[in-house]
């Protein structure tokens, strides 16, 4: 497959790809350099945020979404890159020095947001991550937070199956993806391992082709893990970056693939880059926020 960078644009840590169908454009962030982006066409813009935000997320509104460290902020779009225009709509987790890591809107527009013990320092640079601290959180578009998960290390990956009944989310400090069945009061049953520890690197982010398949980002793996129904590998994507970080479908035909990725100790030159590669099944679209 070939792949390459669709913007001259590094990031330390990139995340949280989404692709919006009605707009068309490619929105993503910068953890570690306080950037939300967005990709319409060629045109580029970045915003340049207070603090680290995990995931920028548009809105029915127009507005969007972005998961920052002290809560969950609304971004006025026509603001300014140099001084975005932000309102506080919830703080999800209240517990001090956590901060946003993997968020996704379901179906019904309603965010889920995994937090986890901050481990970025102030000028970008990693810190240990020592305690299970984090939770998962679901957020209505009234603004209402529902806890659902705590005692979580690293959260990445959050899918759902069509009818809504399970959910797959991630804890890269296992090495794990999760089944999670959700109950009838919006509730999580217990967990099940789906796909355990693999040798090509620890899972981070996802997404899901039509089929029902999981593209997973393998950090320090150099590659995705293309993973069946059932949690066994399919195939491998080999990538030219060291630390993929995410990926999510895009483009008209929701088969260009999007693949987020992080700098790393080794330098490669497409480190930091989000990489664009073209697929035989196409994936499932993102959900705006319905507030």
């Amino acid at each position: 497959m070939s792949c390459n960078a669709v913007t001259a644009h590094r990031a330390q840590l990139g995340e949280g790809p989404f692709w919006d169908v009605p707009s068309q454009a490619l929105y993503w962030v910068d953890i570690a350099g306080k950037q939300a982006l967005r990709l319409t066409g060629d045109r580029l813009q970045a915003w340049h945020l207070p603090e680290h935000a995990s995931a920028f997320i548009p809105c029915a509104s127009g507005d969007a979404l972005l998961t920052m460290s002290s809560g969950v902020y609304r971004l006025d779009l026509a603001s300014e890159p140099q001084a975005p225009r932000l309102t506080l709509l919830c703080v999800a987790d209240p517990q001090p020095g956590n901060r946003g890591n993997e968020a996704r809107c379901d179906a019904l527009g309603r965010l889920w947001l995994g937090t986890m013990q901050n481990n970025i320092g102030e000028h970008g640079e990693d810190l240990p991550v020592l305690r299970r601290c984090g939770g998962l959180f679901r957020v209505d578009p009234d603004a209402r937070v529902t806890r659902l998960l705590q005692g979580l290390g690293i959260p990445n990956t959050l899918l759902w199956n069509d009818e809504a009944t399970h959910v797959h989310f991630g804890d890269s400090l296992d090495g794990t993806l999760y089944r999670y069945p959700i109950q009838t009061d919006g509730q999580l049953g217990p967990a099940k391992v789906w796909f355990g520890p693999h040798g090509r690197g620890g899972p981070d982010g996802s997404a899901m082709d039509v089929e029902g398949y999981i593209w997973n980002a393998r950090w320090d793996g150099s590659c995705l893990l293309r993973l069946s129904p059932e949690g066994a590998v399919d195939r491998v994507i080999e990538l030219p970056v060291s630390r993929p970080t995410s990926c999510v479908f895009g483009g008209p035909d929701l088969t260009t693939l999007y693949i987020t990725s992080a700098a790393s100790p080794l330098n490669h030159p497409l480190d930091g880059a989000v990489l664009a590669i073209e697929v035989d099944i196409p994936g499932k679209a993102c959900h705006r926020f319905a507030g």
